[in-house]
């Protein structure tokens, strides 16, 4: 206990250690309490953050500052409109064929596993495999259709979709626009005393810029590449496994194995077991490989310094607290709880010398 008082007096009497924790209560707050009602606050500051990057690059240049905003502005408005008009309605075409499918793909899967207990009499039990199959397929078609129903139906996802249109761009203009003043005012809500808060937030900023704009490119040049590449070969479905494909590059380990399932489930349904089955195997296999080993290291080097068994355990943490979303941004959570311990005061030096 004497360990514990000596901890708390020694941090909760720096100032600057107070600061830092009035901010990130602060900020975990208003993301739990206020995260559902300010959505597209945050929509809106994500994508921001994402274009600034790309302003100061036209500002140097030589572009003065509200000539580079309008232009990627409307870039951002260009790649938007087509999104909306051209990939949105393919994807939820695709969608519908999926759905409408899906009972015939689960008799596919069916037929191939009631092949495993003539394989292994001993270990798999064809009422087993029966018993699976039904509650898979149940558990399955009843995703399916609550998912196409929300999505084609829904009043109230048609009126976030036209409130999302209308407000996030109008902020986004905003924000890469003032986003100096926007910046200053936030600082005037800060302690006066607050190294260790700026050293904190530039290192957020250093390391989670970095990632989610590599991130972005990760998933463009995955999500593209395949794409292509399953067009190519003739598989259905491409743009639906292209999508989750390259969003599966935000979830290290866990993405790649489950999109493994769906990408082998279409193509054998397709194929069967036949030469163009394994070509959409190992044109996959080789999308993976090249995207660990050359794309997401050129993106990222040494971006983010996380060891692999941190970011397992982050996964694992944050998805036991917040679910798909705790998954979803397991390594920027992961990449501010790095920040915080690396600029946190070790205890006085003189102690651990005299010890």
């Amino acid at each position: 206990m004497e360990l514990v008082r000596s901890w708390l007096r020694r941090n909760l009497g720096n100032p600057q250690v107070v600061g830092l924790l009035l901010v990130l209560v602060a900020l975990t707050l208003i993301v739990m309490f206020l995260g559902h009602l300010l959505a597209p606050v945050f929509a809106s500051i994500i994508i921001s953050y994402l274009l600034y990057g790309l302003v100061n690059r036209v500002r140097r240049l030589g572009v003065p500052h509200l000539l580079a905003v309008l232009l990627v502005f409307i870039l951002f408005m260009a790649l938007l409109l087509a999104t909306m008009l051209w990939l949105l309605p393919l994807f939820i075409r695709q969608l519908t064929q999926l759905v409408t499918q899906l009972p015939a793909i689960l008799n596919a899967a069916q037929s191939l596993a009631l092949q495993l207990p003539e394989q292994f009499p001993g270990l798999i039990q064809e009422q087993q495999v029966t018993q699976m199959m039904s509650n898979l397929g149940s558990d399955i078609m009843a995703s399916g259709q609550r998912l196409l129903a929300y999505s084609v139906s829904s009043v109230f996802l048609a009126i976030t979709v036209i409130v999302y249109l209308i407000l996030v761009p109008l902020m986004v203009f905003f924000m890469i626009r003032d986003a100096d003043r926007i910046v200053a005012w936030l600082e005037g809500f800060l302690p006066r005393d607050r190294q260790l808060t700026d050293t904190v937030l530039t290192e957020i900023n250093d390391q989670i810029g970095n990632y989610v704009r590599g991130k972005v490119w990760e998933i463009l040049i995955v999500g593209s590449v395949t794409w292509a590449t399953f067009t190519f070969l003739g598989l259905q479905y491409a743009l639906l496994l292209a999508v989750a494909t390259g969003l599966s590059v935000l979830i290290p380990f866990v993405g790649v194995a489950v999109v493994t399932l769906p990408v082998a489930a279409v193509a054998y349904f397709q194929f069967g077991i036949s030469p163009d089955f394994y070509y959409v195997l190992i044109a996959y296999a080789v999308i993976q490989l090249l995207d660990g080993n050359l794309l997401a290291p050129l993106l990222f080097s040494e971006v983010v310094n996380l060891h692999p068994i941190a970011i397992i355990a982050a996964i694992l943490v944050f998805g036991g607290i917040w679910g798909f979303w705790g998954v979803f941004f397991a390594i920027p959570l992961a990449t501010v709880v790095n920040a915080i311990l690396r600029a946190w005061p070790r205890g006085d030096p003189s102690l651990a010398a005299n010890t």
